[in-house]
């Protein structure tokens, strides 16, 4: 008998809360926004029609550099060279060395060029001691340095 009993409280809990989920459900629905959704025309409006232009995604992956520096540790005068690769940059594209100074991204008067196989090496010589934070950027046609740069590389110099 008392597995009956219990057969019963189960059935008569899980009524009551089906019940008070689904008026919950009710009400929330009923207190919503009562505005109807716009329903689609088969006229066009003004502003979809000769205005609209679909804009195209791009097909290629933006371009990157990834840079690396060894040794990360020198002394001044000792050779440093920086080695990484790029995408989405052409073989022979111009590429230039900078380092910060005061707060601004200054040549060191090094380049290279992209090579086959997207790889570039770039060497160069501190005079002075200290940490230098290192880049690279391209270079557009005109000289000036372009919209892809490399991350940053710190090398101290003793």
């Amino acid at each position: 008998m008392s597995f009956n009993r219990s057969r019963r409280a189960r059935a008569l809990a899980a009524g009551t809360l089906s019940a008070a989920l689904l008026s919950t459900g009710t009400a929330g629905a009923l207190a919503a926004n009562a505005k109807p959704s716009p329903t689609p025309s088969m006229t066009a409006s003004p502003s979809t029609t000769a205005s609209h232009k679909p804009v195209p995604m791009p097909t290629s992956t933006m371009a990157s550099i990834s840079l690396t520096a060894k040794p990360t540790s020198a002394k001044v005068g000792q050779t440093v060279v920086f080695r990484g690769r790029t995408k989405g940059l052409k073989v022979g594209s111009p590429l230039l060395l900078q380092h910060l100074k005061n707060g601004k991204w200054v040549a060191l008067g090094a380049t290279g060029k992209v090579k086959t196989g997207s790889s570039f090496a770039i060497s160069t010589t501190f005079k002075t001691k200290g940490t230098e934070t290192v880049r690279v950027a391209s270079l557009s046609r005109a000289g000036k340095v372009g919209k892809v740069i490399s991350n940053t590389v710190t090398v101290t110099v003793s």
